[in-house]
């Protein structure tokens, strides 16, 4: 396995020279870049003189010499433009360049993040600039990545065909974007109320702020086709709790983005798979497309993909020890409008010049105008820097200020991002194959935008000497909002969906989460809560009241950051945790280290005696149990296929038990006080341990109340 990867690695691109009329030799070849290529350490080759008689050559003077010429077969990089960029906006991206470019990137990330395979693809001006394969689609057997037949699982990115044929919906007058989104659905799928009294509207669902909660685990993959329901049911079964109203916060929402989808097919007639088919992929030209899945037939699941396209899907990864494991195929057709489409880097380039020349791609017109329009209009008002929703494009911010538009794509093992660039007439996709995937994917735009049309810029950016004496305006622990609000979901978002915010000695604000830290620095007055990355051009920005931050956006815009108590820390509840376990423990170890004066005791103290042993071989049951669930957690698709499963569950009813029988103990500790007479009663040092303890119990099932872990029914 190893000595496969290495030699994938090591493979790169040859470049032969031609001999020259003027040479007997070949020019060396080029050396294998190790990274990413500067560009004005590129050099191409010259181009051959026309043959013309020569003018009359002029008198050298001094203040008329000529340069030395270049060595044949040798010229210098392009000129710098005046604004310090390498290409201005009307130049196109240099082929050769561009390939060896991306071939450092790509290459650099396969090495370092263990990626198996990679496909990528770049438009611009109506023409392909680069469509190319890395590494490998299938390790057993070995199958290379080919950019024209190899699909790849793009994630949402399936959301923009969404979009689009939803749009052409309310092109054709048959929906419109202030429409409630249950007038257009059958009423078994209606969106309850909930106590919220206004609607949920088709727009809502582009922007993604219908007010869900995000639930996923045990049911948006599955790992085996028997498991698979008809998208109705599916949306029908696991409807989102309601926890604000519509359109007050951006919350990414699969279950909306599905529910988009199957209000669409509701409206048109036809099965949404079929629809998109007709609609979009056909007359569009991408025949390596599709939104179906391999299986069997299955009453009520739309039919399969076609064995040809089959055949060529990729593998998805992921990276062990012991090199790559093969996962299985990830099911999303019960979801598909949200995210089971798959596709060819080939393909997508036509997507991309569709979506640049304004849906409209070898003279096929898959959307119109007013579309065209909407998907280049973001639908929320938020601030510079921060994606706003193109009525479902994410907005992105790319370096030397420019703007484009597209999707991200996150399968268990997919990573994927579509930009297009509309004043760069430029489109950028990439995906990768294994979970180690996402950095590249997510910078690879990013990196082709600053490395040809941005102006250098000096990294890394310096702090604020003001933002440290303001500090705590913006410190602090905030929680995201794209989460589960009740049950044992609720424990991951709250686990893992927070951020910490600080102030660090360089007058940079640092954020810590989701497994990485990031700096920051001010950009513009810090009253507005602007920052700008110290390494990047990507923006955060705080929502101030009162002289205090209590909110913030991330440039995404998924979802927004707000400051949490102190009991939905992840530290308040691992702290707690500890001094329970240790309260239990010393709980156990009594019964055998007492000696015979404490074990006089009255009957009710003999009884809150009983209930805090049974407590505390609960409490460390349960966190036995918990432990060992959390050992199972380093592969995601464990926690997503196998969620709750039986460790979680038997923890979660052990916590509900002990922290029933606390509420008991809390009862009687007032009589555990009064005790009976001196030689029938606890010491006052074991009535104090005991008080300790129950307190101890109390604050930790408080936690876990508010952790959900207390209802193990709703796993």
């Amino acid at each position: 396995m190893r000595l496969t990867i290495k030699a994938l690695l090591v493979a790169a691109l040859t470049l032969c020279a031609g001999a020259s009329q003027a040479q007997d030799q070949a020019a060396p070849a080029a050396p294998i870049p190790d990274g990413p290529v500067p560009y004005t350490s590129l050099q191409r080759p010259a181009r051959p003189a026309a043959t013309r008689p020569a003018p009359p050559r002029a008198a050298t003077t001094p203040a008329a010499t000529t340069t030395p010429a270049a060595p044949i077969g040798v010229v210098a990089a392009l000129p710098v433009t005046a604004s310090g960029a390498r290409l201005t906006p009307l130049e196109t991206l240099p082929p050769a360049e561009l390939e060896a470019f991306v071939d450092g990137v790509v290459r650099s990330a396969m090495a370092r993040d263990h990626i198996a395979g990679v496909t990528v693809s770049v438009v611009q001006n109506g023409q392909v600039v680069l469509k190319k394969g890395y590494g490998f689609a299938s390790l057993t057997p070995s199958r290379k990545v080919d950019p024209d037949a190899t699909l790849f699982r793009i994630g949402s990115i399936s959301k923009t065909f969404t979009w689009i044929a939803l749009m052409r919906e309310v092109e054709a007058g048959r929906m419109r974007l202030t429409d409630p989104v249950n007038r257009h659905l059958p009423e078994r799928l209606w969106v309850r109320d909930q106590g919220y009294r206004t609607p949920v509207q088709i727009a809502n669902l582009m922007d993604h702020s219908p007010g869900f909660e995000d639930r996923a685990l045990g049911h948006l993959f599955e790992q085996t086709f028997a498991r698979e329901r008809p998208m109705a049911e599916y949306l029908r079964q696991e409807r989102p709790r309601r926890v604000r109203a519509p359109g007050e916060v951006a919350s990414y929402s699969n279950y909306g983005a599905a529910l988009a989808g199957q209000a669409v097919s509701y409206v048109s007639g036809e099965p949404f798979e079929r629809l998109v088919e007709q609609t979009i992929f056909v007359p569009a030209g991408m025949h390596n497309t599709s939104f179906r899945e391999p299986h069997p037939p299955k009453v009520g699941i739309p039919g399969a993909m076609p064995t040809r396209l089959a055949d060529n899907l990729s593998q998805g990864y992921r990276w062990t020890p012991s090199g790559f494991e093969a996962r299985p195929f990830e099911y999303i057709g019960h979801i598909a409008p949200a995210g089971s489409a798959s596709s060819t880097a080939s393909d997508m380039a036509r997507y991309m010049q569709l979506l640049l020349n304004q849906g409209v791609i070898d003279g096929a017109t898959i959307y119109g105008p007013r579309s065209a329009q909407a998907f280049r209009t973001p639908l929320r008002k938020t601030p510079a820097g921060i994606n706003g929703w193109r009525h479902g494009f994410i907005e992105y911010g790319l370096p030397g200020g420019r703007t484009g538009f597209g999707h991200a794509g996150g399968t268990l093992s997919f990573l994927s991002n579509m930009v297009v660039v509309p004043d760069l007439k430029l489109g950028v996709f990439i995906s990768t194959n294994t979970e180690t995937g996402g950095d590249l994917a997510s910078s690879l735009a990013g990196q082709v935008v600053g490395q040809f049309y941005a102006p250098p810029q000096p990294y890394p950016r310096p702090g604020s000497d003001a933002l440290k004496d303001q500090a705590r305006t913006f410190e602090g622990y905030y929680l995201g909002t794209r989460r589960a609000y009740r049950g044992l979901e609720s424990i991951v978002g709250l686990a893992i969906g927070g951020v910490t915010v600080s102030v660090d000695d360089k007058g940079r604000l640092v954020t810590s989460g989701f497994g990485q830290s990031r700096t920051w620095v001010p950009d513009g007055n810090l009253n507005e809560g602007r920052f700008i990355s110290s390494t990047g051009s990507e923006h955060l920005v705080f929502s101030m009241g009162a002289g205090r931050a209590h909110s913030f956006q991330s440039a995404f815009g998924d979802q927004t950051f707000e400051r949490a108590g102190f009991w939905k820390k992840p530290s308040t509840a691992i702290t707690l945790a500890v001094l329970t376990f240790i309260a239990a423990a010393s709980t156990l170890a009594g019964i055998f280290l007492r000696n015979r004066r404490e074990f006089r005791e009255t009957s009710i103290q003999g009884r809150a005696s009983l209930i805090q042993n049974i407590q505390a071989t609960l409490w460390l049951t349960m966190l036995v149990l918990f432990g060992v669930w959390l050992s199972h957690t380093g592969d995601v698709a464990n926690v997503m296929y196998g969620w709750p499963g039986p460790f979680l569950f038997i923890a979660s009813a052990c916590a509900l038990v002990a922290a029933a029988l606390t509420l008991a103990t809390l009862i009687l500790l007032p009589a555990i006080w009064r005790g009976g007479r001196r030689v029938d009663s606890w010491t006052a040092l074991r009535k104090l341990a005991f008080s300790v303890t129950v307190l101890l119990y109390a604050a930790f099932a408080i936690v876990l109340w508010f952790w959900g872990v207390l209802s193990p029914w709703s796993g």
